[in-house]
């Protein structure tokens, strides 16, 4: 009875110590799970400086955006100037080389020189002409007819008639063709005669009467009429002291081989020249 009666209250005393345990460990994971799954804390906010503080209530002005400048064209380039009609050189207005109204019976191709106006008209039809300024005989040594071209040449040479070196022994007795030659670019040989329609390396001469019979033109114009005229063309000199503008009707009679009453002479030759001086430029024998 003794040694079951202490049995029995040992192992009754056993059952709660086991369930005393198992409470103990249960209580154990509930705390270390609610340890483990609890958020951390917040680290404590720390108070801003006295100096921060003053300097964070202080208002702050913002600068308005500045506008980005308006990108500048570019310039536009000036249209280039309208191309002019050739010119005379060196030529007034009235000696420019142009097309005009010219009423005329003569065919195209027919070249009218207006002696006393120093116009020479190139008939382009029956109511127009292309008109240059020229420079004609001076006083004895003009003359009128009519004439046809001989012949054509570029850079001509010259030979000067004897009977102009008899008067004017220092002309040389040949010049090569040239610029510095007195016939200039082009000369268009009148008929047996010794004139020409030819080229001029003295421009300023343009609208006078300088010459010795023979018809000049600036060495542009001179160029222009040479691709015009054909040779056989007919070419009809005007009296200088012919009305300013020869009328159609009287062309054929107006130029005729007439005398010219300013001339000496109506032989259209080079020994009608006069003496020039001694100090008489070579350009003007011509």
């Amino acid at each position: 009875m003794g040694k079951r009666a202490k049995r029995g209250k040992a192992e009754t005393l056993a059952i709660p110590m086991v369930a005393r345990v198992g409470i103990g460990a249960v209580a154990v994971a509930a705390v270390g799970y609610g340890l483990l799954s609890s958020p951390a804390s917040p680290p404590p906010a720390r108070k801003p400086a006295a100096q921060q503080a003053r300097a964070s209530s202080s208002p702050v002005y913002v600068a308005a955006p500045t506008p980005a400048p308006a990108p500048v064209p570019a310039p536009v380039p000036a249209p280039a100037p309208l191309v002019e009609p050739p010119k005379a050189a060196e030529g007034p207005g009235v000696f420019v080389r142009q097309v005009v109204d010219y009423a005329s019976r003569q065919p195209p191709g027919t070249v009218i020189i207006d002696t006393g106006n120093t116009l020479l008209y190139y008939v382009l039809n029956d109511r127009q002409a292309m008109r240059y300024g020229i420079g004609v005989g001076r006083e004895g040594f003009t003359w009128s007819g009519e004439q046809t071209v001989a012949r054509k040449a570029e850079w001509p040479d010259w030979h000067p008639p004897v009977e102009m070196i008899g008067r004017q022994p220092y002309l040389p007795r040949f010049m090569a063709g040239g610029p510095g030659n007195p016939l200039g670019a082009r000369a268009m040989y009148l008929g047996e005669t010794e004139y020409r329609i030819h080229g001029t390396n003295k421009p300023d001469t343009i609208g006078k009467r300088v010459s010795s019979g023979c018809i000049r033109l600036t060495n542009e114009d001179v160029t222009d009429l040479y691709e015009r005229v054909k040779v056989g063309a007919k070419v009809i000199v005007m009296p200088a002291n012919a009305a300013n503008r020869p009328s159609p009707a009287a062309m054929p009679d107006a130029a005729s081989r007439a005398p010219d009453p300013a001339s000496p002479s109506k032989r259209p030759l080079a020994a009608n020249a006069q003496m020039l001086s001694p100090q008489a430029k070579i350009a003007d024998a011509q």
